[in-house]
């Protein structure tokens, strides 16, 4: 088995202040045990402003982001996946919003470009990602020792056929910055509806609070188990939730409700 962790934060508009708050729950989760840490959407800045990110986005394979969790994963011997940080796009005015993968050597094994960029608008409420980001393209899976770990982000989370083509995970992961609104509404619903179609683990990590640029975040991190049962939740405010993946409870579930095997499509 392997423990993992998900720790949420409150980012503000201050990239050192939020390294600060990462590096210092990472440690904590590291602490307790877990091998796996995974850091929420938007981890390093919440911006006044939508194009504050493209101020500190980095260019692939250099830049403080990227040397600071490859030095976490390093010095606490852990798998970091790294939220989501803004790397440079080939389109003007844009970035990547991008999740790191750093072994517990602190090499990069994969990257992935969040696919599906949110957009939502009512009343004064409004968010439009593809005016500063843009979207990737490839389905992106990894290999630990607890078995496949499927990478999404956030808004991918309401398009099912993205874990589809991940092919059999042991774990998914959403780092995510849910708005109030929508996750009341659905975020739960559509986390355990991708832990039980897809027989697996889900760990996500969010943003869990009021921001300084006036946004408010849903938070509730969370760990929920191949069954849809949720085994830890944290509502609110900046912290970590934890839990054991559990490799044994995973294929009795698979093998008692063969579902995976039963697809016609």
């Amino acid at each position: 088995m392997m423990k993992v962790a998900a720790i949420q934060m409150v980012s503000s508009n201050v990239l050192a202040d939020n390294m600060a708050t990462a590096k210092r729950l990472l440690i904590a989760a590291a602490g307790e045990g877990a091998g796996l840490l995974l850091l929420p959407e938007y981890w390093p800045l919440m911006g006044l402003q939508d194009t504050d990110k493209l101020a500190i986005a980095e260019p692939a394979g250099s830049g403080p982001m990227q040397e600071f969790l490859a030095e976490m994963a390093r010095s606490l011997k852990v798998w970091i996946i790294g939220g989501t940080i803004p790397l440079q796009s080939a389109e003007a005015g844009k970035v990547m919003n991008s999740t790191l993968v750093f072994d517990p050597q602190g090499v990069q094994r994969v990257r992935y470009d969040k696919i599906h960029l949110f957009g939502f608008s009512k009343g004064e409420e409004s968010y439009e990602e593809a005016r500063t980001i843009t979207a990737g393209e490839q389905v992106t899976t990894f290999e630990t020792d607890a078995g496949r770990v499927g990478l999404s982000i956030c808004y991918d989370l309401r398009f099912p056929e993205l874990f589809r083509a991940m092919g059999p995970c042991s774990l998914i992961v959403v780092p995510a910055a849910f708005t109030y609104t929508t996750g009341q509404a659905h975020w739960e619903i559509l986390l355990r509806a991708r832990a039980i179609e897809n027989q697996c683990y889900v760990l996500a990590s969010g943003q869990g609070g009021k921001h300084l640029n006036g946004r408010r975040t849903w938070g509730h991190s969370m760990l929920i188990d191949p069954w849809g049962k949720i085994v830890a939740e944290l509502p609110e405010g900046e912290g970590m939730v934890s839990g054991e993946i559990d490799a044994e409870l995973l294929q009795q579930i698979r093998a008692s409700l063969p579902a995976l095997q039963h697809r016609k499509l």
